[in-house]
């Protein structure tokens, strides 16, 4: 049985990660994967799960957090999936 990094869970479904940094994470469940790699919203500081928003180099969960936590942008950021501001 692997053990949860984030919990310590001893489980025999436990999953591994492996990330682009060669990092390896074994996880008993998503929501522990979530609360070690999902970065947080630089502007309401929740855990960005779904596609969120970058610019500059922060991630935000949404086009309205982006807007108010980066500076200069605000009607060139969009949410959404799919349409690439131009």
């Amino acid at each position: 049985m692997a053990t949860c990094d984030v919990c310590g869970n001893e489980y025999w479904m436990a999953f591994e990660v492996r990330t682009v940094s060669g990092d390896v994470h074994t996880f008993d469940s998503f929501e522990c994967a979530i609360q070690r790699l999902a970065p947080r919203c630089e502007h309401c500081d929740c855990r960005v799960i779904g596609h969120g928003v970058e610019v500059e180099g922060q991630f935000y969960c949404c086009a309205h957090c982006a807007r108010m936590g980066s500076s200069g942008l605000g009607a060139q950021i969009r949410d959404t999936v799919g349409a690439h501001p131009s």
